[in-house]
């Protein structure tokens, strides 16, 4: 009998990371371009033939900058738009051949039998946090996202495949490798990207307080409010540090609800059980495949599907 797990997928993460490592002449007859598509699937194979999960959901970014988390920092995700919208999600820059791909990647997943998870005003973050939180089975989560390390437990069987070295040379996160690394506690990494910020993110951090620092006070003191507590009786921090941190409180203030992951989302049920495809999905697969070239990436797919263990 098969263990079960679930595997949840950062889609967004992994088809950029696709779409820049596969030649963009790959394409449809009709000149389509399918580098992205066909690299997800690629993807896709790897990781369920790796990890075995009983389930696959891809998560999905409905707003990659929500309203909320801009107005607590506006520099948030600042940097990634192109185009400002007044009723909805800011137009984020994506490569016009990367844009045109999102359809077939909708298809394709479904063509698979995968869900496609996202909820409205939320990052895929936020949807993979709350279903990570609310499984009863052990979870990986696929992402280069390094924020989604503060849901690894190993009580629970959560842990973050890791694509930041690529699809070659994937990580998997666990409690001690993120104290090997960082040299901080899972439970203590939102408080730790908060102080050290991410510019990708557009966080500023705390101003002269980078990772060894952050890693070292928080070793020390346990968490962000006792460090901020540390810094204003000026106790265990030195001088320098206590008016960086009390300088820093405008940012701290809200900074920890930007980086904290949502965990409490109403998704409503997901069946994410995944089960090798019937005549009539494999048929519709192989009209996807023909029709966009998806080719031997599809066939990889599907066989990865049809050689889980029952």
């Amino acid at each position: 009998m098969t263990t079960p797990r679930l595997m949840l997928l950062d889609t967004a993460s992994l088809y950029f990371r696709a779409y820049y490592g596969v030649p963009d002449t790959v394409r449809a007859p009709d000149g389509t371009p399918v580098n992205a598509a066909r690299g997800l699937l690629d993807m896709i194979a790897k990781l369920v033939s790796l990890y075995e999960p009983t389930h696959l959901v891809a998560c999905w970014d409905d707003d990659w900058r929500p309203q909320w988390r801009v107005d607590l920092i506006p520099s948030y995700k600042a940097h990634r738009v192109v185009e400002v919208v007044a009723a909805g999600p800011d137009v984020e820059e994506v490569p016009d051949p990367l844009e045109a791909q999102i359809p077939v990647i909708r298809a394709e997943l479904d063509a698979l039998g995968i869900p496609v998870v996202g909820a409205a005003a939320h990052e895929a973050d936020d949807v993979i946090g709350t279903l990570a939180t609310r499984s009863r089975i052990p979870v990986d989560v696929v992402t280069g996202d390094r924020d989604l390390f503060q849901l690894v437990d190993d009580a629970r069987g959560i842990r973050v495949i890791s694509t930041t070295r690529g699809m070659s040379n994937l990580e998997v996160m666990t409690e001690d490798a993120i104290l090997a690394k960082y040299g901080v506690r899972a439970d203590q990494y939102a408080d730790f990207a908060t102080l050290r910020g991410d510019a990708s993110d557009g966080l500023p951090g705390v101003a002269g307080i980078g990772e060894k620092t952050a890693a070292a006070l928080l070793a020390v003191h346990g968490d962000l409010a006792a460090i901020r507590s540390a810094a204003e009786a000026e106790t265990g921090l030195t001088k320098a540090q206590s008016a960086k941190v009390r300088q820093a409180a405008p940012y701290l203030d809200v900074a920890p609800r930007v980086v904290a992951v949502v965990r409490d989302l109403d998704l409503g049920p997901v069946d994410g059980a995944l089960r090798p495809l019937d005549d009539a999905a494999r048929d519709a697969a192989a009209s996807l495949a023909e029709r966009f070239a998806l080719g031997t990436s599809m066939d990889r797919a599907i066989a990865a599907l049809d050689a889980l263990p029952s």
